[in-house]
């Protein structure tokens, strides 16, 4: 029993050892902008509202094309696919059709429309990096977000530089508890190469 107890006294402290430095990583990342010279700027999608972006993607589009505006890189890639509630829209179309609106000609813009998730955004990032022979990126999502699409990225084979979005509003107590756990929860699952796609996409939603 004393063994027993032991390890699991063991386990508990590594548990909030490795909590604790995840902790400060998200906050790091969260807090600073590595956006420099690359050969695309991907934005990682966030809800859209019939064809709309929702408040949340409509920031991280703003940062992209502020990114492509200071010549950082000459092509944006949208992400994100669609539900089936939604009538076909997808979030890379709605970014597609932000950015012409906002003067960014077609040929400057790939749109991905089939991911339903974080995971699923980084490997077809990976796809189209390949097709177009792009080398780097400048990443554009949630500060708290990009840790773990630097980790993904990174496993992926992908040199990301991120950038966060600017913040929106007023957040409270909850609402930051609530994010932070999102990422402590999703990215400990990637860390231990945990296949919870549901959970995810769960999680992916309620941060939208």
């Amino acid at each position: 029993m004393r063994l027993w107890t032991r390890l699991l006294g063991l386990f508990v402290v590594l548990c909030l050892i490795w909590l604790v430095w995840l902790h400060h990583e998200i906050v790091y990342t969260a807090g600073i902008d590595n956006a420099q010279s690359a050969d695309a700027i991907a934005v990682f999608g966030a809800a859209e509202y019939a064809g709309h972006p929702s408040p949340v993607f409509h920031a991280r589009l703003d940062k992209a094309l502020a990114l492509y505006q200071r010549g950082l890189a000459p092509v944006i890639i949208t992400l994100g696919g669609g539900s089936s509630k939604d009538s076909g829209n997808t979030e890379g179309a709605a970014g597609r059709d932000y950015l012409l609106a906002n003067g960014v000609p077609g040929e400057h813009i790939i749109a991905e429309t089939t991911s339903v998730d974080t995971e699923q955004q980084v490997d077809d990032l990976s796809v189209l990096a390949i097709e177009h022979r792009f080398h780097t990126f400048d990443v554009v999502s949630d500060g708290t977000h990009l840790f773990r699409i630097g980790l993904l990225c990174r496993r992926a084979g992908l040199i990301v530089y991120t950038s966060p979005r600017a913040p929106l509003g007023h957040i409270d107590d909850l609402g930051r508890a609530q994010r932070m756990l999102h990422e402590l929860i999703s990215t400990t699952s990637v860390a231990l190469n945990l296949h919870v796609s549901a959970l995810h996409r769960w999680l992916e939603k309620r941060g939208d």
